[in-house]
C-alpha cells in the first residue's frame, strides 16, 4: 500500500522494506533494490521524501553507512535525488521503453502488439469514400480538426454513450497515439509531471518523456482494478501532477477494468486535485464479457478530462483516424496545436472512417465474437501448456497480462522466442525503471492456430532456460501460413 502521510513515512517505509538481512546481496545493495522497486510500482510515489540517514537506520536497525551507500546507488541509478535543504526526494529515471515499431517481413509471429487484421467492413468504406471523393477536389484538401460530417458522426456516438457532445468538442487526429501527443505536446511543460497506470501502454511512457514531462507511476492490479482509486488520490496530492493518462476500460496490458463506482470516485479525485485527465478509450468498446459500463467523463466537466480514441483496434491499425474530445474551448486550443504539426488528416481516410464510425456497431459486433473465441483459445492453450502460469482471464481488451514462474524473465523469453519467429513485448516495455520482467503480454489478436503454435513456442524456449541452456539464432524460425 502507498505511504499515508509524511508524519508515517519512516514507520510505514520501514514496514514495506521488511527485514534488510533477508535481502540478497550486500545490505546496501539489498536495501536500495528494494526502495527502487517501491519506487517503479508506485509503492513510493515518485516525490517523496525519505527519511534521513540516521533515521532510517535506527529504524531498520542497520548501519548509517547502509542507509548513506543505499541512497548514494538510488541516486546514481536515477531513482533519488538530493536537493539542498530538503533532503533526498524518490524520482524515476528518464523512460526507456524498450519498444520497437511492429516487423512486418514475411514469416513472422507478430505478437509484440496488440492489433488485429483488418474488419471486413473496411474496404467497402474505401470503395464508397472513392466515389464520394470527388465533391472534395475542387477545394483546397485541407480539413482543420476534421471534416465536419466525421465530427458530427463522433459527436453523436460519444452523446450516445451517455456523454452528449458538440462537434466542436471533437478533433480528429491521425491515429490515437498523434491525439495523445497533440494533448501532452499542448498542456505539459518541461518537468511537469504526469500520473500514469503501471503498467502501462508504452507509448504513453515515451511520449510524456518526448514532452518533457516525468511519469508518477499509480500500480494497477488485474486483480483488484479499483486498488488505481485508492492509490490515485494520496499520489495525485503528494507529485501535484499536471496530467494523468488512464485506460479504464481493458487497461493495456493488464486488462484491468474500473468499475461504475470507481471510474466515478477516480474521476472526482483527480478533477478535485486540479488534474486534467486524458481517457484513451481505444479498446473501450471491445467489452467480451458484459456489458459497455458509463463513459469515464460522464457527470464530470468537460475541461475535466481530454477523451482520446480511434478506429485502429476496431477496424483496423493502417486507418490512422482518432480523436479526442473535451470543452469547446480546449479542443480549440488542441486543433491549433495538431495544425501546427499536419494542416489535416488525409480526406480519403476522414471519408471512409465516416461511414466506419456510422456502422460501428456492426463492425463491432463481428469483431468482439472474434477476439473471444481467439482469447479463450489462448487462454486454453496456457492451461494446458503453461499450467505454472498465472492469469486472470481479461473481460475485454486485446491481451492477457501473464505473471511469469519464479526465476524465469520475459526478457529471456522474448530473446528466444525471436529465434523461432515469435516476436514479443518483454514485460519491462510497460513499466518505468526495472519493473515486470517477470511479466509477459500475450495479445490474442491473431487466429487461434497461429496462437496455439506460438504458446509452444514459449513453453520450448521456457524449458531451455530452466535447463540453463542459452537460446540460439539457429534454432527453427516460425513460419507464419
Amino acid at each position: 500500500m502507498p505511504l499515508a502521510d509524511e508524519q508515517s513515512t519512516l514507520s510505514e517505509l520501514a514496514g514495506l522494506i521488511g527485514v534488510v538481512d533477508g535481502l540478497p546481496g550486500p545490505r546496501y545493495a539489498g536495501l536500495a533494490r528494494r526502495i527502487r522497486d517501491l519506487v517503479t510500482t508506485g509503492s513510493l510515489p515518485v516525490g517523496s521524501r525519505l527519511p534521513a540517514e540516521r533515521e532510517l537506520a535506527a529504524e531498520l536497525d542497520v548501519s548509517r553507512v547502509t542507509v548513506a551507500s543505499a541512497y548514494r546507488v538510488l541516486r546514481e541509478e536515477g531513482f533519488a535525488r538530493t536537493r539542498h535543504g530538503s533532503g533526498t526526494v524518490t524520482e524515476l529515471p528518464r523512460a526507456d521503453t524498450r519498444w520497437r515499431p511492429p516487423n512486418s517481413e514475411p514469416g513472422l509471429l507478430d505478437l509484440a502488439h496488440a492489433a488485429p487484421e483488418a474488419a471486413p467492413q473496411l474496404m467497402g468504406a474505401y470503395e464508397r469514400a472513392l466515389a464520394a471523393l470527388p465533391a472534395q477536389l475542387g477545394g483546397h484538401g485541407y480539413a482543420t480538426n476534421g471534416l465536419p460530417q466525421l465530427r458530427a458522426a463522433i459527436a453523436d456516438r460519444f452523446t450516445a454513450r451517455g456523454l452528449p457532445t458538440e462537434p466542436d468538442q471533437v478533433v480528429v487526429t491521425a491515429g490515437v497515439g498523434d491525439a495523445t501527443a497533440v494533448v501532452l505536446d499542448t498542456l505539459l511543460q518541461p518537468g511537469d509531471r504526469v500520473l500514469v497506470e503501471h503498467p502501462t501502454y508504452p507509448g504513453v511512457l515515451g511520449m510524456v518523456n518526448a514532452a518533457g514531462g516525468r511519469c508518477t507511476p499509480v500500480p494497477v492490479d488485474s486483480g483488484d482494478p479499483d486498488a488505481l482509486v485508492r492509490a490515485a488520490h494520496l499520489v495525485a496530492r503528494q507529485s501535484s501532477p499536471r496530467l494523468a493518462f488512464v485506460m479504464p476500460d481493458f487497461s493495456n496490458p493488464t486488462g484491468a477494468r474500473l468499475s461504475a463506482t470507481g471510474r466515478r470516485r477516480l474521476a472526482a479525485t483527480l478533477w478535485q486535485q486540479g488534474v486534467l485527465t486524458v481517457v484513451d478509450e481505444v479498446v473501450a468498446d471491445l467489452h467480451l464479457d458484459g456489458d459497455a459500463l458509463p463513459p469515464y467523463a460522464a457527470g464530470l466537466p468537460d475541461a475535466a478530462t481530454a477523451t482520446v480514441g480511434g478506429l485502429s483496434k476496431a477496424v483496423w491499425g493502417g486507418l490512422r483516424i482518432g480523436w479526442l474530445r473535451t470543452e469547446a474551448a480546449l479542443a480549440a486550443e488542441l486543433g491549433a496545436t495538431l495544425a501546427r504539426r499536419q494542416l489535416s488528416v488525409g480526406l480519403l481516410d476522414q471519408l471512409a472512417a465516416t461511414l466506419l464510425v456510422e456502422q460501428l456497431d456492426e463492425v463491432l459486433d463481428q469483431r468482439r465474437a472474434l477476439l473471444r473465441g481467439r482469447r479463450d483459445a489462448l487462454l486454453a492453450e496456457i492451461t494446458r501448456v503453461l499450467p505454472d502460469w498465472e492469469v486472470h482471464p481479461p473481460a475485454g481488451g486485446l491481451s492477457v497480462w501473464c505473471r511469469l514462474p519464479a526465476g524465469v524473465s520475459s526478457t529471456a523469453l522474448a530473446v528466444g522466442a525471436a529465434a523461432q519467429g515469435v516476436l514479443l513485448a518483454e514485460g519491462r516495455a510497460f513499466g518505468t525503471g526495472h519493473a515486470f520482467d517477470d511479466r509477459l503480454r500475450l495479445p490474442f489478436t491473431r487466429p487461434a492456430d497461429e496462437l496455439r503454435r506460438a504458446v509452444e513456442v514459449i513453453a520450448q524456449v521456457q524449458s531451455r532456460l530452466r535447463s540453463g541452456a542459452a537460446p540460439t539464432a539457429s534454432a527453427q524460425p516460425l513460419t507464419v501460413v
